[in-house]
């Protein structure tokens, strides 16, 4: 072998060559992917500065449910009555909560209103969709020199898995963006799952592919591992490894009826909605209930620029009917109290009502919403202006509304763990968790 494989230019590339076969290699053998993306990483490792004190949890499970887009908060959550230049078409209702009144646009959410914890003081720094998705989603703004790990991939970092067959976070829907594991190993990728009614892809061995000849491919794989894994004893290189037994086991294991809705009865399928953001929501409550303990389900696009008066109320009809339901029957089942129920999105939508009928992007000021896992149901948490504007009570940063889902599951909020580069990173950027919401 000549010298110049042994220069740590060279060794960089076939290390990059390697990873890139072992990933394909994974596709061909086990038909499962992961969302993130690990050319040239490093993963983190325990820091220092680790807090002695550790909250009590109040939630096991997460089930997030994105509004890819930009839900507009003024035709959902937090509808201005008294402003009909804001309001436009939507009208809004009372809810089973005196005093709090929601769009017309959610009625059956409205019902439920004794479950949520509604945070009309949000703010976000990040006003268009990439960045203010990234932002979301792992608390720090989009660098191109490194990918942050999402709240599912700290879970998993930090805690045990619920089931050891089956993946410790699952991610519904089609968001290609999400930033998945970011520079943690592969193995705290979330499994995608594009279409809830189809399930996972490939994982049956097709009937003229005998288990025989599986296991026989497998050996041949690992195999020609074996030489390459040794000599290069990396994190990123033993992080496909597990990657592959992660899938073998789950192939082998009866747990994967928990993917599979047609047990489920057909006035259930049916109330949750029929559409693909429905039965996520109703696969998440089915994958929680099996130990899958972090599940997102997204749902767009609410990026209503234009007929925002007409394209909304088709969205909240989805909406409605699949997080209601979700609470609904997580609580019939006594898991809403152990599970966190997240509503979000980037940003809201603007209280001027643009030429084409529409709304355009509002970081200044939107809503969240929170349900079940310990929150205390029944109140409104901070307030935007008249107009739907600004905030003008109660702000809470993404950064602290990340660290209030991270508080919840009993994750530690200033423990340090490093990037690639040697960077300091926590959950939640140093947000501090609104403590209040729980009771």
């Amino acid at each position: 072998m000549s010298s110049a494989l042994h220069s740590p230019a060279s060794a960089l590339r076939s290390d990059a060559t390697r990873r890139e076969f072992i990933s394909g290699a994974a596709k061909t053998f086990l038909g499962v992917t992961s969302a993130t993306q690990l050319g040239g990483k490093a993963f983190a490792v325990p820091g220092e500065n680790t807090s002695p004190l550790k909250q009590v949890p109040t939630a096991r499970n997460v089930i997030y449910l994105y509004m890819t887009g930009g839900m507009s908060h003024l035709d959902t959550f937090d509808p201005k009555p008294d402003n009909a230049d804001v309001m436009g078409l939507t009208k809004t209702i009372n809810t089973k909560v005196a005093g709090i009144r929601l769009s017309e646009n959610i009625p059956l959410i409205a019902r439920q209103a004794d479950k949520l914890a509604i945070i009309r003081g949000m703010v976000s720094n990040q006003g268009a969709h990439e960045q203010g998705n990234y932002f979301m989603h792992t608390s720090y703004t989009l660098r191109s020199s490194i990918r942050h790990p999402a709240m599912g991939a700290w879970m998993q970092k930090f805690q045990d898995r619920g089931n050891p067959s089956l993946p410790g976070s699952v991610m519904i829907g089609n968001d290609s963006r999400h930033p998945g594991a970011g520079f943690f190993e592969s193995r705290y990728s979330p499994l995608m799952i594009n279409d809830p009614e189809s399930g996972i892809s490939n994982v049956r061995v097709n009937q003229w592919f005998t288990q025989e000849r599986f296991e026989s491919r497998l050996d041949v794989a690992k195999q020609l591992d074996r030489s390459f894994a040794s000599k290069y004893d990396l994190k990123n290189v033993r992080a496909y490894s597990d990657m592959y037994d992660d899938a073998v086991k789950m192939m082998k294991s009866d747990e994967l009826k928990a993917f599979d809705l047609d047990d489920e009865p057909g006035a259930l399928r049916e109330k949750y909605g029929r559409d693909r953001f429905g039965q996520g929501c109703l696969l998440a409550r089915r994958l929680v209930e099996h130990g899958v303990r972090f599940v997102e389900v997204t749902f767009g696009s609410w990026d209503t620029h234009n007929a925002n008066f007409t394209r909304v109320p088709d969205l909240c009809e989805e909406l409605d009917a699949g997080m209601s339901t979700l609470l609904s029957d997580l609580e019939s089942r006594g898991l809403l109290n152990e599970t966190l129920v997240v509503l979000t999105t980037e940003f809201g939508r603007t209280p001027d009502i643009n030429a084409n009928d529409g709304r355009d992007h509002h970081p200044a000021g939107f809503t969240c919403v929170l349900a079940g896992g310990g929150i205390r149901g029944g109140q409104v948490h901070g307030a935007t202006d008249a107009r739907g504007d600004k905030v003008a009570d109660g702000q809470v940063t993404i950064p602290e509304f990340n660290a209030t889902i991270a508080y919840a599951i009993g994750l530690p909020l200033d423990q340090v763990l490093y990037s690639p580069s040697k960077r300091p990173f926590t959950v939640a950027d140093k947000g501090k968790p609104v403590v209040s919401l729980f009771g």
